[in-house]
């Protein structure tokens, strides 16, 4: 098994480590409703590209409220 002559400085591998960090997500805009939602997902209205493709049950807060 190889074996390093030497440990690497604390420079050297934060030099390594520069790339490393955190991205900011893409966000995009649906153009049927208007949600901003990440890139290449659906929205939370199940909408993709435009069209409906998951059928998402809302419950509206009435409800809720007299179920209680």
């Amino acid at each position: 098994m190889a074996v390093q002559k030497h440990k690497k400085s604390r420079a050297k591998s934060a030099m390594r480590r520069s790339h490393h960090r955190a991205t900011i997500a893409a966000y995009g805009t649906d153009a049927i409703t208007g949600e901003v939602h990440r890139r290449h997902r659906i929205t939370a209205s199940g909408y993709y590209r435009g069209k409906a493709v998951v059928n998402i049950r809302v419950k509206e807060r009435k409800e809720e409220e007299d179920e209680a």
